[in-house]
């Protein structure tokens, strides 16, 4: 008996936590998903405020904020894992999920960030720190989020609220 799988390949992708785990994004399955490659270095480093009150606002509603720290972009994450985890969680306070430092684009792109920018719609090169991806609750890629959009504007509430 052949079965065929409707999930959504993005739950599949090895990752890795911030604390070293192996994991998936499996565990978010049935939940709206915003995936956004962080910096601690960068003058967008304050929309970490916005997205941990995204979290406290939508998550009980099923909205997970998915962290990337990433040093793809003038070397604007240069830390460790656990220094990068210490800075979020101490000046942001933040309570979403992070994961170990990955590359958005080149060579050496994480295969959840192929994955992301492979769909002609909202593809493309991720350009610059704090890109976010709108996941709806089957796994697809539904928004993209350029930087300079604020994690609490209009648009970006909006969009989530549709999907909630």
């Amino acid at each position: 008996m052949n079965t065929v799988s409707t999930t959504s390949p993005i739950y599949d992708i090895p990752l890795t936590t911030i604390d070293g785990a192996d994991s998936t994004l499996g565990d978010y399955s049935g939940k709206i998903l915003l995936i956004v490659n962080l910096a601690s270095r960068c003058g967008f480093t304050p929309q970490y405020e916005g997205l941990e009150n995204l979290q406290q606002k939508y998550g009980p509603m099923g909205l997970t904020i998915c962290g990337f720290p990433s040093n793809d972009f003038l070397f604007q994450e240069p830390g460790c894992d656990e220094e990068i985890y210490q800075f979020a969680k101490t000046r942001f306070n933040i309570s979403f999920p992070m994961y170990s430092k990955i590359s958005v684009w080149g060579r050496n792109i994480h295969p959840l960030y192929r994955w992301l920018t492979s769909h002609s719609e909202h593809g493309g090169l991720v350009k610059w720190n704090f890109t976010k991806f709108l996941i709806n609750r089957d796994g697809d890629i539904v928004d993209r989020f350029h930087t300079f959009v604020d994690p609490e504007s209009d648009q970006l509430t909006s969009a989530i609220e549709k999907l909630l």
